[in-house]
């Protein structure tokens, strides 16, 4: 079965509690629509309130399973900003049984050579630091829950180095790292990596300007995937890196 043409069970995530990030645009929206869709009460997760309210009302309007929203902008969270979203999902749910890592912030494209270190610490910690924060908050809410699943979101530039990509793509080798170790480190859990590829979102745009952007695919046509690794179906698979396209 390729999880690119994944056909998902309607059924397939009810009753679970999934925690989205960057959930107000984008990928995130559509993986956190799409989640709800199958049953999925999700925490919509991310820094501008309106977003995230868009994205709750669309939910709510469809009939599935109301969402909770947490604000936050990884770029400026303390440690106790995660923890007490951690304790707002313990209390609200006593679980957390998937988490998808969507939230990144591109920086600037330019050598390494000329790149600002103020805006390659934020980057990193965005893109690579936050999520290692969250997850580590996250993991005894994992734990309580029989079929856990974690996702971070890879790129292309993650895996190969390419010039000017600086530390957008140190960041997504690291995210690589990071996910293998903790899928090493915990057999009861599915951690893996997607590698959405060229999509239809503001990130893409602001790093291709010059790209028509109707030669991509919608974040609503990559989403298979998603829902493999979120989903029961994917018992087994922990560990890998799973291209959209």
């Amino acid at each position: 079965m390729d999880p690119k043409n994944y056909a998902a069970p309607a059924d397939l995530l009810r009753d679970r509690i999934i925690m989205v990030t960057g959930a107000g645009d984008g990928i995130g929206a559509e993986a956190a629509r799409r989640y709800a869709a199958h049953g999925a009460t999700v925490a919509l997760t991310g820094r501008t309130q309106s977003k995230l309210e868009a994205v709750y009302d669309s939910i709510v309007a469809a009939g599935h399973p109301e969402p909770t929203i947490a604000v936050m902008d990884f770029a400026e969270a303390q440690g106790d900003d995660y923890q007490a979203v951690a304790d707002a999902l313990e209390k609200e749910f006593g679980r957390l049984d998937g988490l998808l890592h969507n939230a990144s912030i591109l920086g600037h494209l330019c050598a390494i050579e000329h790149y600002e270190v103020a805006e390659w610490l934020q980057v990193m910690h965005v893109n690579l630091n936050a999520e290692f924060i969250l997850t580590q908050a996250v993991l005894p809410l994992l734990k309580i829950a029989s079929d856990p699943a974690v996702v971070f979101t890879s790129s292309g530039v993650g895996r190969k180095g390419r010039a000017l990509w600086g530390a957008y793509a140190v960041s997504k080798f690291a995210t690589e790292g990071l996910m293998q170790t903790l899928a090493d480190e915990h057999a009861d859990m599915r951690i893996n990596c997607i590698n959405p590829g060229g999509t239809r979102t503001a990130m893409r745009r602001a790093a291709y300007p010059g790209e028509d952007p109707r030669t991509l695919k919608t974040p609503a046509e990559i989403m298979g995937p998603y829902l493999y690794l979120m989903g029961p179906e994917s018992s087994g698979v922990s560990g890998k890196s799973l291209d959209c396209q």
